[in-house]
């Protein structure tokens, strides 16, 4: 039965994963993401998992790789030096094709930083911060609500796809407090069996083997290809988007994750100046939303557009990637774990903007 309750981020995060149907949890304790696995060390057995705290973030990647090729709806979170110790285990699970979720709480860096909020990860998250060429499916929510709804159905699109669901944080969302609803509990006994799951069963004359290496060039070639064909696929279907005063908006401001709350404020004060503001959002950063900035890229009525982020310059990238030229592309950040305040975009705005 679905309950309204008020929690911080990083508890509603792990609730929504175990409504979800994670039944398997391997972590390692960095600010700002610990209420995670604590919420998780307690409620998992309650329901039947199994939660290990590892010895170190990368052995927390590989009992995930383990139990999710094991059939097991499995996650694991982390910060963001947490994540880059992650990196070659996650490279392995995608190309192994094992679907699992991985939760980054991102944190000032370079290096150890502070434990302060940024988006500085974002290239890390988008690009692949592992080797090789590899996809997640990557959400940023802005807030706790939309953390749960999208955790509730992360194992479902893993497990289409067969791949990480990544959820891409920030110190501000998981250490907020806020009124949610969480969903009831999954079923797990109507899920349909996994083919391809190392379970103990299924052995006749097909024996399962779950692998990622390929000494012939033109079989991991052909792997290649498959794997791209199944992100093409996802990004057809999985593009999410919010836009919010664009239909006669002069200048768009975009921004994600927390920050877009901020940004989303900042477009009432301009409104109320008089200047036709609009905000951008993107919900999934892989896929990234390209046709609803070509809109915006195509619209007679846009000047300019802002690119804000925690960040010294990396998700502006792909919106000036996006405007292909049509639109001039500013870029408004904070860094360090400083978080600028509505009033900072605005007068940004009335600066820079012409």
């Amino acid at each position: 039965m679905a309950e309204r309750k008020l929690m911080k981020g990083n508890e509603a995060i792990a609730e929504a994963a175990i409504r979800g149907g994670c039944r398997f949890y391997a972590g390692y304790p960095i600010t700002p993401q610990n209420e995670i696995p604590e919420y998780m060390s307690w409620r998992l057995p309650q329901v039947g998992g199994r939660f290990i705290q590892a010895e170190s973030e990368i052995s927390a990647i590989n009992m995930v790789y383990g139990a999710a090729g094991a059939g097991a709806r499995a996650m694991t979170s982390s910060s963001s030096p947490g994540i880059s110790l992650k990196q070659e285990g996650i490279s392995y699970i995608c190309g192994a094709e094992l679907p699992c979720v991985i939760i980054n709480m991102v944190r000032s860096g370079p290096g150890l930083g502070g434990i302060q909020p940024a988006q500085s990860d974002y290239f890390q998250t988008v690009k692949g911060g592992g080797h090789g060429d590899y996809r997640m499916l990557v959400y940023s929510p802005c807030s706790v609500q939309e953390c749960v709804d999208l955790l509730y159905d992360a194992y479902e699109k893993a497990e289409r796809y067969r791949l990480p669901v990544m959820i891409l944080g920030d110190g501000m969302l998981g250490q907020i407090m806020e009124a949610v609803t969480l969903p009831e509990m999954k079923d797990l006994s109507a899920l349909p069996k996994k083919a391809w799951a190392t379970d103990g069963t299924g052995f006749g004359d097909t024996r399962r083997v779950i692998n990622s290496l390929y000494i012939v060039p033109d079989e991991l070639e052909a792997m290649n290809h498959k794997l791209q064909r199944i992100y093409d696929e996802m990004c057809r279907n999985e593009v999410l988007c919010e836009d919010y005063l664009l239909d006669d908006a002069e200048i768009v401001i975009t921004a994600y994750g927390t920050v877009a709350r901020i940004a989303k404020s900042a477009v009432d004060i301009l409104r109320e100046q008089g200047i036709k503001a609009g905000l951008l959002r993107p919900i999934t950063l892989y896929p990234f939303p390209k046709d609803d900035f070509a809109k915006v890229m195509n619209a007679a009525n846009v000047k300019e557009v802002v690119a804000v982020e925690l960040s010294m310059g990396q998700y502006v990238e792909d919106v000036r990637l996006a405007a292909e030229g049509k639109k001039p592309v500013k870029f408004y950040g904070r860094s360090g774990g400083n978080v600028m305040s509505p009033e900072d975009i605005v007068d940004f705005v009335l600066k820079e903007v012409k």
